[in-house]
């Protein structure tokens, strides 16, 4: 596929589109009230596939791999921490539109699900931890599950700590410092450079998910989580409120108990207290799906990542098929879903030019790779655990070279043949 070809044309057109897509966001307040000529110039915007695409891949969990430029390039200019849309269109014409990793073969992006800023019970402890790698020249791309409880070492804060909290510890320096140091200890274990990153909250997961008419699934066997929704957590004034007669005790590294905090149940279960899904085909809407990634303790965290890549694939599917692309209404509901829900430190143009490097790989192989606690998963849970710390995981041979072996070879082998570029072709 010739990337330049006629780029000079494309270049004039989205100025174009991206200078009367601003004018009508300063004319009026209410962007969603655009009626006759107004409306028919907007939809034929929306229909812009590698805008759409880049930014569901971006997005997700998410998410898998591409979206849609403009909501007059406001939606983007929210989510992108690096740069607005007028430093991307001039990064496009000047022809440096390379992407970090692409010259040796393989971009990573780091994606990562959370409760979300501001929300109560661990908002920005990272639920969700994978890599996303694509190799557009040998047309392969790979998901490369990293549990919660991985131990490391914090950036510049001198002690270790569970790898979801990571993220936390950052946003506590500054805004964007978390993203910054889950690339950082992620490219350590994995022993690459983690060339990108995205996160998406819990609300954003629910309302993308709604907005292709929910996730298709085929269970053999019934699925059920009786423990997890119903967990006591320490007492707030918000959602923790009504007293379990417990108390969850602080341990110091002497083993000698410091504090005690009194446990509460949440006035309104989540996932209706007892999450249960029946085996066969399901489609699961917004709210549903996300218990279904979230559910882990009658099961397990492991267990809970192979869920999460199976769903991030179905996402995949459904946002980039025909029906999506050619309606609307479902384009513009994406959009309203990340909005608000969604960051990424890429640049609108990179995220442009994924989403072309993605289209011209067709049908390419994906490889899964989940780190657990076994020999294959390459990590263990150490016999003696700090009271203090809690449950932790390790790697196998008390170093990361089996885990970046692994990383390395994810993309060697083909495992599931997917047409990824199916739905875009017909509507060309």
């Amino acid at each position: 596929m010739n990337f330049n070809e006629n780029r000079e044309d494309e270049f004039n057109q989205n100025v174009d589109q991206q200078e009367a897509a601003y004018a009508k966001e300063n004319m009026s307040n209410d962007t969603h009230n655009l009626q006759g000529d107004n409306f028919e110039n907007k939809e034929k915007i929306y229909k812009k596939k590698w805008f759409l695409l880049s930014m569901v891949f971006i997005g997700i969990f998410v998410v898998a791999f591409g979206f849609l430029f403009v909501k007059a390039g406001f939606v983007l200019n929210k989510v992108s921490l690096n740069g607005g849309i007028f430093e991307s269109l001039t990064q496009i014409v000047s022809g440096k539109d390379e992407l970090k990793g692409e010259e040796n073969g393989r971009i990573n992006v780091l994606l990562l699900g959370m409760r979300g800023k501001n929300v109560v019970g661990g908002g920005l402890l990272a639920d969700t931890i994978m890599v996303a790698s694509i190799d557009p020249i040998n047309k392969k791309a790979s998901l490369f599950s990293v549990p919660r409880d991985f131990y490391v070492t914090v950036p510049d804060r001198g002690f270790q700590s569970k790898i979801n909290a990571v993220y936390f510890y950052g946003e506590e320096e500054r805004e964007g410092k978390g993203m910054e140091n889950m690339k950082k200890v992620i490219g350590e274990i994995v022993g690459d450079e983690i060339h990108y990153a995205a996160t998406i909250n819990f609300k954003g997961f629910e309302d993308l998910v709604d907005s292709i008419g929910g996730v298709d699934l085929h269970l053999d066997e019934p699925f059920m989580e009786p423990l997890q929704f119903k967990e006591e957590h320490v007492c707030d004034d918000k959602v923790f409120t009504v007293s379990s007669g417990n108390v969850q005790q602080k341990i110091d590294y002497r083993g000698k108990i410091v504090a005690e905090y009194p446990l509460c149940y949440n006035t309104n279960l989540e996932c209706g207290g007892v999450f249960k899904v029946p085996a066969g085909d399901v489609t699961l809407n917004g709210e549903n799906a996300l218990c279904y990634v979230r559910a882990r303790v009658t099961s397990s965290d492991f267990d809970r990542a192979r869920r999460q890549q199976a769903v991030l694939q179905e996402i995949r599917r459904k946002a980039t098929s025909a029906g999506t692309l050619s309606d609307f209404s479902k384009i513009s509901a994406m959009l309203d879903s990340l909005g608000d829900n969604v960051s990424t430190d890429m640049k609108i143009w990179e995220m442009q030019r994924f989403f072309e490097l993605y289209q011209g790989m067709g049908e390419f192989s994906l490889k899964q790779k989940v780190l657990e606690n076994s020999e294959e998963g390459l990590l263990y849970t150490p016999e003696e655990m700090d009271p203090a710390v809690g449950y932790i995981l390790l790697p196998r041979g008390e170093n990361y070279s089996r885990i970046q072996e692994a990383f390395v070879k994810v993309l060697d082998k083909d495992q599931i043949q997917v047409n990824a570029n199916q739905s875009s072709q017909t509507n060309q």
